[in-house]
């Protein structure tokens, strides 16, 4: 390894437990995996973790989308290889999504699933309303690290593919 990929390695290891705390300590993984990747490497401003919030759960904490965690990891890729506003009539920057589909891909392959639903389901063997408040604490105790883990393994895929 050289001294670059070393460094990044280290790098990703270290947003890894910080992802993986913030998600213990905070929730919101989207939150947490964007708000990790500002203070390891930049890109990601303050609006960027603000506008991720309402992802959670899958967005809304309904379930049905994608994981905050993954969701959190695509807008941390589009911050530095996406398209920017000036710029929509020229071309569809396929390289972000070449990124996207990348990390998606090994995110479905690592943890079962890409939808909210489908880690809780693949995490504790059912899945929850996480607006019903008692729903909501069997799924928190249910699932431990698990939502953590994957909110730590996604920051540090995207600390090792930036």
């Amino acid at each position: 390894m050289d001294m670059n990929s070393e460094r990044k390695h280290a790098l990703a290891e270290q947003a890894y437990a910080k992802a993986l705390q913030y998600e213990l300590d905070y929730g919101c993984c989207p939150q947490c995996v964007l708000a990790t990747v500002q203070e390891t490497v930049g890109i990601v401003d303050d609006q960027t973790v603000k506008a991720s919030h309402g992802l959670s759960g899958g967005g809304g904490l309904l379930g049905e989308g994608v994981c905050g965690a993954l969701t959190g990891g695509l807008m941390a890729l589009s911050a530095k290889y996406g398209r920017d506003r000036d710029k929509l009539d020229r071309g569809r920057y396929i390289n972000n999504f070449k990124k996207a589909k990348e990390l998606t891909e090994r995110f479905r392959a690592e943890f079962g699933g890409v939808t909210c639903r489908e880690l809780q389901q693949q995490f504790t063997g059912r899945t929850y309303d996480m607006w019903n408040a008692d729903e909501y604490r069997a799924f928190d105790d249910a699932r431990g690290l698990q939502c953590a883990r994957a909110t730590g393994t996604v920051t540090k895929w995207v600390i090792e593919m930036l």
